[in-house]
């Protein structure tokens, strides 16, 4: 059997203006895929070659490609990402990023800097768990209560995990946007994702980075504390830090606008 192109092992879509000098790569975030920038896309369309994927384990992507003992870490996700830029021959790109695809764009623009030239880094956190000094929103016993919760009763879990995330109760379609995105994952690929996205620690990379990256926080993120980016901007050599006013943690479906203006005073 021939082994699938990255294209069709991620389920690359190629949209916006074709012949651009410039490619705008999109790289959604844990439980979604890559509709989650239908928000975005539009506004950046006519300037940039739009290239959108879905990670691995979720949307089109290839299922077969998929196996939980070598998706244990972001790693993995990193090099099907560079693998697709190699495949398109892609330089120059604009990374954009969102939660665990943010550190995502970051590995991948650490393993190959000539494809790269900026990075747009929307609720980024190298690490969730606080240790003495450092803030990354989220305790041990936080951590133990969302896997036992996830264990116990999966269906409410999904459902609970959702509305906080998007933290927008005046919108429940948007919680309702992300609880369908999550319960179209298999169980148990979405809860061996979660815990690996919850205890990894990419301090020391994001310290590596030499490319201009933009980080992109909301202003009430349940996930990543305003310390969080913070500290982010201040390990990022070439980085400026944009607080938007939005809640959620998915501030391009809940404030897409926002979003839209920060990245255009970022890119020029």
């Amino acid at each position: 059997m021939t082994a699938p192109t990255p294209l069709q092992k991620n389920n690359v879509n190629i949209a916006g203006k074709r012949d651009a000098g410039q490619a705008m790569v999109f790289v959604h975030g844990f439980g979604t895929d890559q509709g989650a920038w239908h928000k975005i896309v539009p506004a950046f369309s006519q300037t940039y070659r739009i290239v959108l994927l879905d990670q691995i384990g979720s949307g089109g992507s290839q299922s077969s490609a998929y196996s939980i003992c070598n998706y244990l870490n972001l790693k993995p996700y990193a090099d099907d990402l560079t693998d697709v830029l190699a495949h398109l021959d892609i330089t120059n790109a604009v990374l954009v990023g969102h939660s665990v695809g943010a550190i995502v764009a970051v590995l991948a623009a650490l393993q190959t800097p000539q494809r790269i030239s900026k990075l747009v880094l929307l609720g980024a956190n190298p690490r969730y768990l606080n240790e003495d000094g450092y803030t990354g929103g989220f305790a041990r016993q936080d951590i133990d209560d969302i896997y036992r919760e996830a264990t116990q009763s999966y269906p409410d879990w999904l459902a609970s995990f959702a509305s906080a995330a998007m933290a927008n109760p005046d919108r429940p379609e948007l919680a309702r946007y992300f609880a369908k995105c999550l319960n179209s994952y298999p169980p148990e690929w979405l809860l061996t994702v979660l815990c690996s996205v919850l205890q990894t620690d990419y301090r020391q990379e994001i310290g590596q980075l030499e490319i201009p990256a933009q980080i992109i926080q909301s202003r009430n993120d349940p996930f990543v504390p305003l310390a969080t980016a913070e500290y982010m901007q201040s390990r990022i050599k070439h980085s400026v830090l944009q607080v938007i006013d939005a809640d959620g943690h998915f501030p391009h479906l809940g404030a897409a606008e926002q979003v839209i203006a920060a990245m255009r005073g970022f890119l020029g």
